[in-house]
């Protein structure tokens, strides 16, 4: 674990190496020679100087003349060559931390970091943090290093001329390193406090830019609210950046103040030597020289010292992330999963997102034989797609098992259990990407398989709607980027995304187990009735796990399952479940109900479809919760 400063400098130098080794070194061996060319100036001066003075002949000045001419090329020319090396270095860098990161991100199998705001906001700093602080930690070492030799130098050559000096300009150095690394501790944190501001401020900023939102946006009058949420956000973070720069502005503006009053008491010092004929004419020049490559050197080492101290710290952040262990355990030998013969087995599963929530399931016992559909039902919140997501194996259980074929879920690779799975989720992707892409995306080692996924896009009814579209497969579906001659991409209706996902879906057509989480949501009657037929000729044989709001959908599963406050109150075929007169009888009968006309009621025209007609319409809405308002 890089849980400390030098373990993160660790990271940093390990990361640069990995990343571009020539360039590392170039950067390295330049930063030395640029260290030393402004010492190498000043002596090269005072020798030419205490020449002249002396007056040495043209034996002597020209080897020194030429000795200063290199040494000044390279001041001039080291800086460039060097920015050179470190942006080489820099590029490949920031393509291995981004791959580290996101490898790191791909680790975690489950759900439970990406549905905890404090891992959100730890993943964001890591994301930013990695744009620039392995840079930063980089170039500031080969920044600091430079100017140790620059230091090393001056100081040398100051101490041949004053010792006492020397020790008054590092003394009065060192309070600006400790003000430094306090300002870094404090930047560091109130980045931290100010995280989950900026990610509302970024919240809110896309609500009133992205092509999904307008339409309510402007429908309901938004604008301007949430422009003023989102301006609160940006004012409260601006003064919490305010108060540092203030800070820093009066305690950099005190060291300055003090570093020249020690600077123009060493130049008074030295002019009153040299005219006392204490010190020669070269001696006050490299004097003059070394006090200001001193304080130059000193100033670059405490602020490239705190800048990097405060990339050290934003730099946590990404070893947190890339030194995480998967939020699910994965065995190192898993148990391989036989292909589903006998079935699916929950036993006594309890679960429950964190010790602060309620219980989701409790004690659940469930058999899903292969080979055939079990449907889940029950109201919002009863627990259904909770236990789909334990059936992918996106969250364990709490207590009890959940084993395919007797294999614990826990002892199996969660790839290869994924592997054997379809679904079609209730908060389905719609990816900006193109058409096929967003079907082939269902299986990726059939991406080159064209028929493969026209004949999915055929089964989930959407095949004619992706033809007629400007370049048909290949037509871009999305408002935010552009298509291939930069126009504006194609946005499709919530139904239509929805039989996309189906399509994806159907990519996996040879799979063990299907999950359908509310397949039909977002279409029409007809629409439904058409994907449900599909549905039923793609599930076959297969082992399937159904979950519907309408009833009418599930009511030829094998086995229909009710759930309710997370405990299962009901199992059994349809007939059986409406001849047991329970809450399946009771719910089934609600829906239905709507679809029989009754007498309009007094103050409504019949037929009218307002509240209280007795359509279908109130009849699901009132049983049938919304599952997706894509905004279309």
């Amino acid at each position: 674990m890089a849980d400390s400063t030098l373990g993160r400098v660790r990271v940093a130098a390990a990361l640069a190496w990995a990343a571009h080794p020539a360039a590392t070194v170039a950067a390295a061996v330049l930063g030395v020679l640029a260290g030393a060319a402004p010492v190498a100036t000043a002596w090269l001066t005072k020798l030419v100087l205490d020449a002249l003075a002396m007056g040495e002949g043209a034996a002597a000045l020209v080897p020194l003349g030429v000795g200063l001419g290199l040494a000044g090329l390279a001041v001039i020319v080291l800086p460039h060559v060097s920015v050179y090396a470190q942006a080489q270095l820099r590029r490949s860098l920031r393509l291995l931390i981004y791959d580290r990161l996101f490898r790191a991100v791909n680790r975690h199998p489950g759900l439970s970091r990406f549905e905890n705001p404090a891992f959100h906001d730890t993943l964001r700093l890591a994301y930013e943090s990695s744009h620039n602080a392995p840079d930063r930690l980089v170039v500031g070492a080969l920044t600091i290093g430079q100017a140790l030799i620059t230091l090393s130098g001056f100081v040398v050559t100051l101490f041949a001329v004053s010792p006492v000096m020397v020790a008054v300009i590092v003394v009065a150095a060192l309070p600006s390193l400790r003000v430094q690394l306090m300002l870094s501790r404090e930047r560091a944190e109130v980045m931290w406090q100010i995280t989950p501001a900026m990610r509302r401020q970024v919240f809110f900023g896309d609500l009133l830019t992205r092509p999904e939102a307008a339409k309510e946006v402007r429908l309901f009058g938004l604008g301007d609210y949430l422009r003023t949420r989102m301006l609160d956000e940006v004012s409260g973070v601006n003064r919490a950046e305010r108060d540092v720069d203030r800070r820093t502005l009066r305690s950099q503006g005190m060291m300055a103040l003090l570093g020249s009053v020690v600077a123009a008491g060493g130049l008074l010092w030295a002019i009153l030597s040299a005219a006392s004929g204490g010190i020669s004419v070269g001696d006050v020049t490299v004097f003059v020289a070394a006090v200001a490559g001193v304080q130059m050197a000193l100033t670059a080492i405490v602020s490239q010292w705190a800048d990097a101290h405060n990339a050290l710290l934003m730099f946590g952040h990404y070893t947190a992330v890339t030194d995480a262990e998967p939020d699910l355990p994965v065995p190192a030998e898993p148990t391989p999963l036989p292909g589903l013969r006998d079935g699916i087995e929950l036993r006594d599963v309890w679960f429950r997102y964190s010790e602060e929530h309620p219980w989701i399931l409790r004690g659940v016992d469930l058999f899903i034989p292969s080979g055939r559909t079990v449907a889940l039902v029950g109201v919002n919140g009863a627990g259904k797609s909770t236990l789909v997501k334990l059936l992918c194996r996106l969250y364990d259980p709490v207590k009890g098992q959940i084993s395919w074929d007797g294999v614990d879920l826990r002892d199996a690779s969660p790839d290869e259990l994924r592997g054997r799975i379809g679904a079609v989720f209730q908060d389905y992707m719609d990816y900006d990407l193109t058409a096929a892409e967003n079907i082939m995306l269902g299986d990726l080692t059939a991406a080159a398989d064209h028929d493969r996924v026209h004949d999915s896009a055929r089964q989930a009814g959407v095949h004619e709607v992706i033809t007629a579209l400007p370049r048909g497969y290949d037509t871009m579906l999305s408002r935010v980027f552009g298509d291939r001659d930069d126009q504006a991409g194609v946005a499709l209706s919530g139904g239509q995304w929805q039989r996309l996902a189906l399509a994806r879906a159907f990519m996996r057509w040879r799979q063990d187990l299907l999950i359908l989480d509310e397949p039909s949501s977002g279409l029409d009657a007809e629409a439904e009735h058409e994907v449900h037929s599909s549905l039923r000729r793609y599930r076959g044989d297969r082992t399937s796990v159904l979950i519907s709001h309408r009833l009418g959908t599930v009511r030829d599963a094998d086995l229909i399952v009710v759930l309710s406050d997370g405990r299962i109150v009901e199992r059994g075929t349809h007939d059986e479940l409406m001849a047991a007169g329970g809450e399946y009888a009771r719910l089934f009968t609600l829906q239905s109900s709507g679809y029989e006309r009754g007498p309009a009621p007094e103050d409504d025209a019949p037929g009218d479809g307002g509240p209280g007609d007795g359509g279908p319409e109130d009849s699901l809405r009132t049983a049938t919760p919304s599952t997706r308002s894509a905004g279309r």
